[in-house]
């Protein structure tokens, strides 16, 4: 969330750059009700002031033995005024806080203009693509040649966009998951959570997902008004909402490997074939609270963890800064990172590492103490990965000629030593 003083004081500016971020949020409109509330708690306060001038009067009124019957009507018409206004100022406020929880982040001044993905710029790419002498077969078909995926059962349970991972292909979905936790825990220094994959419209709101993208979001019942979470960003993030962070402890860095629930609901003329995109899905991630002076230097640090796990599994990738157009509403800059998948001879997004400034801090009020001021963290998190495009490029770049599937060294340990899965097995 914005800070309504900044954009009070800047209105023209806010208004190119969200309209650059494809809002459609009327800046003026939300100045407007700012000066409404603001003129309106004005009066108030005078009325107060003035209902107490009353108050006092009564008093004198009575303690002299005169009568006090013309000042006690008008101070009870003075707090019928109050009142009303409240109830005014209360609508107001909500119209206003409304309108700005629809309003994304403004873009740091690295991020690149631009309204679509053709716009985003290639930072750097890692790798090559794989040379071979036969031709692969996608991910789907080698996966049930192999009896690692069986995606017709899932949809008989839970419908399209619900795999199953059987056999070996469960086992090395848990390899990625674990090698990708004990690489954060072991080797930089996370913390391991296990967050509630259910929670509450604040925590949603929190950390940018709702009110604006309600659609996206699996709903519980209402009377629980609880959502299933589309990323562990969401309940590791409210990890420290209404808290206040020892400046010295920061950064917090924590890790959390969970279940993703989307309903993917703009993903209409996508491809949406075996792993390519799903409604339930599993990830990895990193989440940071930075001090606010160092949190640029921590993006560039999380984009580098992201990149080292894709680099030891020798998979081809590249880095993209996206443009405003492209950003996600709550980011104020985003690397998205690509493998490439030689069978689907395109690029697939495996991580996007975005640093939120104190956007949903402010929405969370997770604040720390600097100079003896309370002001707000900095929040930043990134797929530490997300596995299903990983394991799409796993089976592009890793099959042979007889239908196997070559496991990548890094992984080997944690599926027993085994180095090959084998269409026999």
């Amino acid at each position: 969330m914005l800070d309504i003083r900044l954009i009070r004081e800047n209105p023209d500016f806010f208004a190119t750059e969200t309209a650059k971020r494809n809002s459609a949020v009327d800046i003026n409109q939300v100045v407007q009700l700012d000066a409404q509330r603001r003129q309106k708690v004005v009066e108030v306060d005078a009325l107060k002031a003035q209902r107490n001038e009353a108050s006092k009067k009564i008093g004198q009124l009575k303690k002299a033995g005169e009568d006090a019957e013309s000042a006690v009507l008008e101070m009870r018409q003075v707090g019928e005024k109050i009142a009303e206004l409240d109830g005014e100022i209360r609508q107001i406020a909500q119209e206003l806080e409304e309108l700005i929880l629809h309003i994304p982040n403004v873009a740091h001044e690295s991020v690149p203009e631009g309204q679509n993905p053709e716009d985003n710029v290639v930072e750097r790419t890692w790798g090559a693509p794989v040379e071979r002498d036969f031709e692969a077969i996608d991910h789907k078909t080698l996966g049930e040649n192999l009896n690692i995926f069986d995606f017709e059962r899932g949809a008989k349970i839970s419908g399209s966009g619900f795999p199953v991972y059987r056999g070996l292909g469960a086992r090395l979905e848990r390899a990625l998951i674990q090698w990708f936790l004990d690489c954060h825990t072991q080797k930089w220094g996370f913390e391991e959570v296990i967050p509630p994959y259910l929670v509450n419209r604040k925590s949603m709101t929190g950390t940018g997902q709702l009110p604006k993208f309600a659609e996206d979001m699996y709903a519980c019942d209402k009377d629980d008004d609880l959502f299933l979470i589309p990323t562990a960003e969401v309940p590791v993030t409210n990890f420290f909402a209404d808290e206040i962070l020892d400046a010295k402890s920061l950064p917090q860095k924590l890790c959390a490997y969970s279940a993703c629930f989307r309903r993917e609901a703009g993903s209409y003329g996508k491809d949406t074939r075996g792993l390519l995109r799903l409604h339930q899905f599993n990830k990895v991630e990193m989440v940071y609270f930075s001090h606010p002076e160092k949190s640029w230097e921590d993006h560039e640090e999380l984009v580098g963890f992201a990149e080292q796990l894709l680099q030891d599994l020798g998979l081809h990738y590249r880095v993209l800064n996206l443009c405003k157009g492209d950003l996600g509403f709550s980011a104020a800059k985003c690397y998205d990172l690509e493998v490439w998948a030689p069978v689907e001879n395109n690029w697939l997004e495996v991580s996007s590492v975005s640093n939120f400034v104190d956007f949903q801090a402010r929405r969370a009020r997770i604040r720390t103490r600097i100079d003896g001021k309370n002001t707000f963290a900095h929040t930043l998190n990134g797929s530490g990965l997300a596995t299903p495009r990983v394991m799409v490029a796993i089976c592009d770049n890793y099959q042979q000629a007889d239908g196997s599937l070559v496991i990548p060294e890094v992984l080997r340990p944690y599926m027993g030593g085994l180095d090959v899965i084998r269409p026999d097995k």
